[in-house]
């Protein structure tokens, strides 16, 4: 199969898959085509947002119509690494065996992983980046194709470890989920305040995800896209020679390399799934808030004079 059939097969894959999600998931279109692109790019991703709007049955969701294994790892303070990434014991033949932990799953929904202590974050970094974990000196393949997508709380304060930048970077997306529109949580209470329940078909194997996400990597981009995201990312950096007025002012960290790589893959993304051969700078533009609003550290001028994130972004766009 050529590449220009397989984006056309990919598209309308794509189209099935939004309408089997959103037979349980109501609304929140934008969050489910980022986290597709996420999954699509080989990527993980970041959900933020209050409780109760779905986060986890969404990932669930997504799992069962992908056809793919899924864990849930409830972060708590006393989370270890081994509940994790799983431990030796000793058997009955008095000699040492690897239980594998939950990790060694397809989806894995890392659920409030703001609430357990770095030690145990850190657990997730080798598996996000090198897609392996490392128990007694071995070393084990995950599951492939993998992702971690993470949910995290942004009003809960006490007990909570704000995660560390390198392992913020590992995520390709920050999504935020909102609260719904009116009609929206109508919807929503109708479908959920009675006993009908939804069958969910499988759309798509482990093994065309693959496929697919090889595809992704394969479309050619022109110059000035490129050009144009590493510009962008550029712009973030207080000592770069791209550096806006705006980004001396209220921006303190800028994003790495990693945010230009990821704006070119997200982009050959979101160009695919609607059915585009090349990537342009809007597609740039489309998944630059999700990808740099977690790689920026504003400075205290632009918490004092009501800069959020997205603004910043905006206006950098």
């Amino acid at each position: 199969m050529s590449d220009k059939a397989a984006i056309e097969e990919l598209v309308q894959h794509y189209k099935e898959l939004k309408n089997e999600i959103h037979k349980v998931i109501v609304g929140q279109d934008e969050v489910v085509d980022q986290v597709l692109i996420s999954i699509f790019s080989r990527g993980h991703c970041l959900l933020v947002g209050v409780p109760g709007l779905a986060k986890t049955l969404l990932v669930n969701t997504i799992a069962q119509t992908l056809g793919l294994s899924f864990n849930r790892i409830q972060f708590t303070p006393d989370l270890m690494p081994s509940d994790i990434v799983g431990s030796e014991i000793l058997d009955e033949t008095r000699s040492f065996k690897f239980i594998q932990g939950p990790i060694f799953n397809n989806i894995i929904l890392a659920d409030e992983i703001n609430r357990t202590p770095p030690k145990t974050q850190s657990a997730l970094l080798e598996a996000m980046q090198e897609r392996s974990v490392t128990a007694a000196g071995k070393t084990y393949q995950l599951l492939a194709p993998f992702f971690v997508l993470a949910t995290q709380n942004p009003i809960e304060q006490e007990g909570t470890y704000p995660l560390p930048e390198a392992q913020l970077d590992r995520f390709i997306f920050n999504i935020w989920v909102d609260y719904p529109s009116y009609l929206e949580e109508l919807a929503i209470v109708r479908a959920t305040t009675t006993d009908a329940s939804v069958e969910l078909k499988q759309v798509l194997s482990g093994e065309q995800i693959i496929r697919y996400q090889e595809l992704i990597r394969r479309i050619p981009v022109a110059d000035n896209v490129l050009e144009y995201a590493v510009k962008l990312v550029g712009k973030t950096r207080v000592n770069s020679e791209f550096a806006t007025q705006l980004t001396k002012d209220y921006i303190t960290w800028g994003a790495g390399p990693r945010a230009s790589q990821y704006l070119i893959v997200g982009a050959k993304c979101h160009a695919a799934l609607n059915g585009k051969y090349s990537p342009d700078i809007e597609d740039v533009k489309a998944v630059a808030k999700p990808i740099l609003r977690h790689r920026l550290v504003r400075n205290y001028r632009a918490e004092a004079e009501g800069y959020s994130m997205e603004r910043i972004i905006e206006e950098l766009l």
